[in-house]
């Protein structure tokens, strides 16, 4: 489902199965393992030989991480019309389809070549469910949340931005500039950097109580379904 409809060819599924070290045999076993696919998948989806490679076509079948694209972009277009409520549901939900880390269980190969893609698309669509619920006045619930996200990511100003906007909106304003400028201080003693726009702005927003510019949909959203 990685390749997306796109032919692979027998050498590169040798590489990423045997870490770039391919056997002998590579390709004879490429077809027992295509063909046991095959029986997996039933009428699902197809696996075609294709000169030198194969293609998977998805048919009827589906899979988590088709469906995970999807939902996301239905909660991307839901917060543009401002249904916010019915966009964190659809981001809930894609996010509920991961059962563990990324990719368990697989060659180091192909990890290498496809974790992070798949990583950063489920980080994204984590931080627009909080958006989403940062403006459906969810500020308390979120903060046990993304005090754990900014210790696991301390780097991420994005994080820390939705957490100090949380803190803020809870009636906790010196924690949301101490969480700022302990932000500020690891930026400068990690990165030699000072913090970027998203902070910035964060940081600008809590001192005007003005969240227009970061939290852009509030004000003519639609609750629609929470859960």
């Amino acid at each position: 489902m990685l390749a997306d409809g796109w032919v692979v060819s027998d050498s590169d599924l040798g590489g990423v199965l045997w870490e770039r070290r391919p056997p002998a045999t590579y390709q004879a076993q490429i077809y027992t393992y295509a063909s046991r696919l095959r029986g997996h998948f039933g009428a699902g989806a197809t696996i075609t030989r294709c000169g030198r490679g194969y293609r998977i076509e998805r048919g009827d079948a589906r899979f988590d991480l088709d469906e995970f694209y999807k939902l996301s972009k239905e909660g991307h277009s839901l917060m543009r019309t401002g249904r916010v409520g019915d966009a964190a549901f659809r981001f809930r939900t894609a996010l509920g389809l991961w059962s563990g880390p990324t990719l368990t269980g697989v060659t180091e190969a192909l990890i290498d070549n496809e974790r992070s893609r798949i990583e950063m698309a489920r980080m994204e669509v984590l931080e627009s469910r909080i958006d989403a619920e940062l403006q459906l006045g969810l500020h308390q619930e979120l903060i046990g949340e993304l005090t754990r996200l900014v210790g696991a990511h301390p780097l991420r100003e994005s994080f820390r931005a939705k957490l100090m906007i949380a803190l803020h909106r809870s009636d906790r304003q010196a924690e949301a500039f101490d969480t700022f400028h302990a932000g500020c201080d690891l930026l400068r003693d990690q990165l030699g950097v000072d913090p970027g726009p998203t902070l910035r702005s964060a940081h600008q927003a809590i001192l005007t109580d003005d969240f227009t510019a970061v939290l852009p949909h509030r004000g003519h959203l639609v609750a629609g379904p929470t859960g």
